[in-house]
Order: C-alpha cells, then sequence, then structure tokens
C-alpha cells in the first residue's frame, strides 16, 4: 500500500521490542541505507565527533541514560539496525543527533556544513464546530523519499500509526493510536545554557507517547523524562476532545498551553515556557506571516499552511535546504488523520486518510 512515495507497513502484534525494529529495518532496508549514505552531518560532524575526546563520554551517557529508562524502545533500534545492515553506531548517533549537535565544536565558516534545524509549523483550533490540529512536517530536503509509516501493536491491545524517518524510532515527526492519542512535534532551538548533557532523547519520549492512554497519560510521558534538550509536543486526546500544546526543557520544566476557540500557531520557537533560546529569523517570519491570516476553518488552516508569500522564509517549503514533507490534517470530530503530499492548496496534493479509532 501507498499513497504517492508513502509506504505503509503493518508489522502486526509485536510486543518484543528488537522483534518490531527487526520487521521495519528489514522492510525498509534500501530507504535506512539510502538515507545514511546521504546524511552529510552523519557523516561529516556526528561520526567524527562520536570518536573523540569529548563525544565518546557523551554517547555512553545517552545510550546508558534511554537504555535504561526505555529498554524495550532501545531493542527496536538494534532491531532496526540489523534488520537493515546499517551499523547500529549510525542508527544510534541519527537518533541522537538533537542531543550531540549542540556539543559538537563549531569550526571556522568555511570547515563546517552546518546543518539547519528542521522547522516545522502548527495550527491549533477547538472551537463549538471545529477541533483540529494542521501541520506542516518540514526537514531537510534529504529526507525526501526517506520517510514512511508503521503500524504496529507492540502490547496486543493498542496499536499505533508513526510517520516516521527512516532508521529513527516511531516517531519523531506526528502519529496517532488506537486510545485516541494523537501528536505533532515542533522542534524549538534552546541555547547551549539549557542542554542537558546526557540526558533522555527526544526521539525515545516520542516513542513513548505512541502508547499513550489518554491526553493526561501524554503529558506524564513528555514532562516527567530528564531531557537533554527541549521540544514542542502538540497533544490531542480525540475522545475527551482536547488539545494542548506542551512545551519542555531540560532540569523537567515545561509549560502547557490548552487550545482554544481561536486559532493558535506555532513554528519553531518557545512560546509559552521561559527559556533561553536561539532566535530564529525564519520561525519568527512564519510565525508574523500566519498573524496576517484567517486560520478560522480547516479549509483556511490548510491554506495557510500551503502558503508561501514571504520567498525567503515561506510557510510552506520546497528547498532549496528545508522541505515541507508532508501537511497533515488531524479532525478530532471525524476521528481521522489526513496526511498531503504536495501543497495542500493545490488540486494536485495526493491525500491519504487514516481512520483513528
Amino acid at each position: 500500500m501507498n499513497a504517492g512515495e508513502l509506504e505503509v507497513f503493518d508489522a502486526g502484534r509485536r510486543a518484543d521490542g528488537y522483534e518490531l525494529g527487526l520487521a521495519v529495518g528489514q522492510r525498509f532496508g534500501e530507504t535506512i541505507r539510502s538515507r545514511m549514505r546521504g546524511d552529510l552531518f552523519l557523516h561529516e560532524q556526528l561520526l567524527p565527533f562520536a570518536s573523540t575526546a569529548a563525544g565518546k563520554p557523551l554517547l555512553a551517557a545517552l545510550e546508558a541514560a534511554n537504555r535504561a529508562r526505555y529498554p524495550r524502545y532501545w531493542d527496536e533500534l538494534v532491531g532496526t539496525a540489523d534488520g537493515s545492515g546499517v551499523p547500529l553506531l549510525h542508527v544510534i548517533l541519527v537518533n541522537f543527533r538533537k542531543e550531540i549537535r549542540p556539543f559538537i565544536p563549531k569550526k571556522a565558516d568555511h570547515e563546517r556544513r552546518e546543518e539547519p534545524d528542521a522547522d516545522c509549523s502548527d495550527i491549533l483550533m477547538v472551537s463549538e464546530s471545529t477541533a483540529i490540529v494542521a501541520h506542516n512536517e518540514d526537514a531537510n530536503v534529504a529526507l525526501l523519499g526517506h520517510t514512511y509509516l508503521v503500524k504496529a501493536t507492540p502490547d496486543g491491545a493498542s496499536s499505533f500509526t508513526a510517520y516516521t524517518y527512516a532508521g529513527e524510532l516511531p516517531t519523531c515527526a506526528f502519529g496517532f493510536n488506537s486510545n485516541g492519542v494523537a501528536f505533532t512535534l515542533d522542534s524549538v532551538p534552546p541555547a547551549i545554557s539549557e542542554v542537558a548533557a546526557g540526558g533522555i532523547a527526544v526521539n525515545f519520549v516520542s516513542r513513548d507517547l505512541l502508547e499513550a492512554r489518554d491526553l493526561d497519560d501524554a503529558m506524564r510521558r513528555v514532562c516527567s523524562p530528564g531531557v537533554s534538550v527541549g521540544h514542542c509536543y502538540n497533544l490531542m486526546d480525540v475522545r475527551a476532545r482536547r488539545i494542548a500544546t506542551v512545551e519542555t526543557a531540560s532540569r523537567n520544566r515545561f509549560a502547557v498551553h490548552e487550545a482554544g476557540p481561536a486559532p493558535s500557531f506555532h513554528a519553531n520557537m518557545y512560546r509559552h515556557l521561559q527559556v533561553e533560546q536561539v532566535f530564529d529569523e525564519n520561525s519568527m517570519s512564519r510565525q508574523k506571516r500566519a498573524a496576517q491570516c484567517d486560520m478560522n476553518s480547516k479549509e483556511k488552516a490548510l491554506s495557510v499552511l500551503g502558503d508561501a508569500a514571504d520567498e525567503k522564509y515561506p510557510i510552506f517549503m520546497t528547498g532549496p535546504t528545508l522541505y515541507t514533507l508532508c501537511t497533515v490534517l488531524v479532525d478530532l470530530d471525524k476521528e481521522t488523520m489526513t496526511i498531503y503530499r504536495g501543497n495542500p492548496r493545490s488540486t494536485d496534493a495526493v491525500p491519504l486518510l487514516l481512520p483513528m479509532l
């Protein structure tokens, strides 16, 4: 089954983490190997740093912390490496890239290839007539053709569906489960002083979210770990008809903002949690553009996410570095997630409709 280039793999009942990872690795082996071959940041920055005097203890601390807290997900990661034939170190590094990147020493501009942050945009609204989250999944253009959907039933009861970057845990992007819990994610750029070395990794937290029972349980799962770097989680509970944005940071700090009738736009800077952060001109430009637009319906929200009026920093990105891989609409009243390949403003956009319950 596929929609455009998006392949869907149903791994079935897989209580054993290694088994699940192995099945995904085997099914998408070529896609994972292709992603790893073309990942310049992996080869030029992460791998060299991993063998340095500073990199080795950081990597060991990250492995120890995440393996101890999430042993089943660590087994998934190992299984993915084995199933795809990719070196385990490569898989570990791409799953820890957000936690390692702040500690890689900066070199002269001509020596270092700077990796742009993954930039995503979200519109959230809960009114009497509409309860939606609309989301642009933006990433490095190298990830085009290197994503897929994974469906699985890890505990024999509830199942999940997750949009997954090749070689990474499901999911650093968005997903939902049969309990009616869904989420989208936005990166946020904390200053180096806000990063805790060797803490819990975002990819493991978002993997854990796929098994949340309800909104309160989802909040507990994102707020309780001692994370290394912060993140923004847009959490949804279909059955309770609630949507909340949770911004997290190291040292167990978080802020919760529940969506209401007035549409809110979230890009890639903290809006609710007071932490020192890096100014992101791209994010601020998208935030400013969205403020000029009407977003108070599903159709208008999708239109805003397809906006490219700002040529330098469009909301809908088409390269040369960052690219909108897809646009997602979660409709809590219809209990559906729709993934659009292509600009959602266009009649050529390819939709994939996924029932959530």
